[in-house]
């Protein structure tokens, strides 16, 4: 049997963007194990096959299970870790990569930079289909008092705990100061002159400047977290398998 060449973890994304991208992670974890890669694909609290229930989770025990993956990924393989995030799963990983002793390296799908930004994305929701029935004005306002009071809120079928929502938004996607490593930053879009926005140029310089070599890349597709049928974007599994070629 010959040593994997790396053990990587995927930290999926945040509520429904996890079931719509379910097939792309089975498809791109697939390949992954046919290049000699160990694999290891969880649900975090409460979701999709896991324990408990949505309710139940918290940003923390979201990372304590990041954590605890990648102690039980260690116990079959010592090759080097990858921690694999898509959207709100980056935040994650790089949070629990600052709790690892070791090198990390990361492969981002279309990160979430600000865990505030993209919570209050979600909250849109809500407000959304309480504008429609005439009841969301000072939606946001009550969202947050009802937190605050230390009680959860239902939005789009989910029932979100205050120490989910609090801990999202004060998540950020900056690196680790661990030791250095490689990250693989890819996104997709649909044009053809696509680059990377602002705002992520501007967070890759930060990943630069404290010492990793980040390999960024656009790839062909549509955000298949988000659309209303299940799509695949093809390019984005052989664009990560080229950057990881690369990094060996």
């Amino acid at each position: 049997m010959h040593p994997a060449r790396g053990a990587v973890l995927y930290v999926h994304p945040f509520a429904e963007e996890m079931n719509k991208s379910r097939r792309m992670a089975a498809r791109q974890a697939r390949r992954l194990a046919a290049a000699g890669f160990c694999v290891l694909q969880m649900d975090l609290l409460g979701c999709g096959d896991s324990s408990g229930v949505f309710e139940d989770a918290t940003w923390d025990l979201w990372l304590k299970d990041v954590l605890y993956a990648c102690e039980h990924l260690r116990s079959r393989s010592e090759a080097p870790l990858t921690l694999w995030g898509l959207r709100a799963g980056c935040l994650l990983a790089a949070q629990a990569a600052a709790e690892l002793s070791e090198s990390v390296n990361f492969i981002f799908w279309q990160p979430v930079l600000s865990g505030k930004q993209h919570w209050q994305q979600f909250m849109r929701l809500k407000m959304a289909s309480d504008l429609v029935s005439g009841n969301g004005k000072g939606l946001a306002d009550e969202i947050r008092r009802t937190l605050a009071d230390g009680l959860p809120v239902d939005i789009a079928g989910y029932s979100i705990a205050p120490g989910l929502a609090q801990g999202m938004e004060s998540a950020d996607l900056l690196p680790p100061s661990t030791k250095c490593s490689q990250v693989a930053w890819i996104e997709l879009s649909n044009r053809a002159d696509a680059t990377l926005s602002p705002v992520a140029q501007k967070r890759v310089q930060d990943w630069l400047a404290a010492g990793y070599l980040v390999h960024t890349a656009l790839a062909a597709g549509s955000a298949f977290w988000q659309t209303t049928e299940i799509e695949d974007a093809p390019e984005l599994l052989l664009k990560t398998m080229d950057a990881l070629d690369a990094e060996s």
